[in-house]
């Protein structure tokens, strides 16, 4: 039983009585009983339920990783060791990994595309341009963008050498034929580069700087469609595959990990993707 006070009375103290299901008010000074609603298992008492389930479950949680974490430092078990026994775990009690739900990328439609090129040849930044169409025509990524170095230019086979691509890879990139010359003239303009594309500082230029100089062109293009660097990407690779190279030579140009035979050889392997993708490219104008 709890006693309270009730404010501004004569009539006395108010005794609570807490019964099963109900929270009983007598009072005293007009001989009737209140009921208030008793909070119910899993809530919280202020009409929100399930937050005391969840709170009971987050405390359940913590106190099995703390458990494990005990295990584990009396096992003496370094990141390698926790990593393998997991896996263990996992398979002794066949929990598998859910599907994941994988979206399709979007692409510019062809317009859209146009213009958004077309804007960024008459800002009259052609370092930005370069950048931008061997970016597009290449489908590499960003940060495979930035760390081209000069030597790794392969002028007379159309090439681009990218050293510790994405997953630690070397491999090689092909770029148009018709887009040599504006390679060779980019190169020789820029005798101290280098990196291919530097910026004002004599650095190469950062990932998200990149990214800036898409989106301030995408705006000033006033497209309807969100652009960013690995759009442009995905906008290649689709173009390819709508052009009838196969999985195999899409797979060399893009860099995806897979296929681990072709990993080996690529440098190989890539003359014969040369005259698909040579093909392919060769009505693409942008």
């Amino acid at each position: 039983m709890i006693e309270a006070r009730q404010p501004n009375s004569h009539a006395g103290p108010v005794l609570i009585h807490r019964t099963r299901g109900s929270v009983v008010l007598p009072i005293s000074h007009k001989g009737q009983n209140a009921k208030l609603p008793a909070s119910k298992p899993g809530g919280t008492g202020t009409g929100e339920p399930g937050s005391e389930g969840h709170f009971a479950g987050a405390i359940k949680n913590a106190k099995l990783v703390r458990a494990v974490a005990n295990l584990v430092r009396r096992s003496r078990l370094d990141y390698e060791g926790f990593r393998r026994l997991s896996a263990d775990v996992r398979k002794e009690l066949r929990l598998q990994r859910p599907p994941r739900s994988r979206r399709l990328p979007h692409v510019l439609p062809e317009s859209s595309l146009k213009k958004f090129f077309d804007t960024i040849r008459e800002g009259g930044d052609l370092q930005h341009e370069i950048m931008l169409k061997l970016l597009f025509y290449t489908a590499i990524r960003v940060s495979e963008l930035v760390s081209i170095r000069v030597e790794h230019i392969d002028l007379d086979a159309c090439k681009i050498f990218i050293e510790q691509g994405k997953g630690a890879k070397d491999r090689y990139i092909l770029y148009p034929e018709s887009f040599r010359l504006i390679l060779k003239s980019h190169l020789a303009a820029n005798l101290d580069n280098r990196y291919l594309f530097e910026s004002r500082q004599r650095t190469k230029f950062t990932t998200r700087r990149v990214q800036q100089i898409v989106a301030d062109y995408a705006a000033t293009a006033e497209l309807p469609e969100r652009i960013h660097p690995h759009l442009l990407r995905h906008q290649m690779l689709t173009w390819l595959t709508a052009q009838g190279l196969p999985d195999s030579q899409i797979q060399l140009i893009s860099g995806h990990a897979s296929k681990k035979s072709l990993e080996v050889y690529q440098h190989l392997s890539l003359a014969s993707v040369q005259p698909g993708y040579q093909r392919a490219v060769k009505g693409l104008e942008v």
